[in-house]
């Protein structure tokens, strides 16, 4: 499958988008972050 073709979301710390990966198979509606930096960073976000 291409890249092009896999499901993606929008990082809310980075504003990059990510896509689906296998370790996320199980909890991909749960994922929000891209990285565990910008889920570490999340507070620092001012929104």
């Amino acid at each position: 499958m291409k890249k092009s073709e896999l499901p993606s979301k929008m990082c809310p710390v980075c504003h990059r988008p990510f896509y689906w990966r296998k370790k996320w198979e199980k909890n991909w509606d749960a994922v929000k972050y891209c990285s565990k930096r910008c889920a570490g960073n999340r507070q620092k976000v001012s929104l």
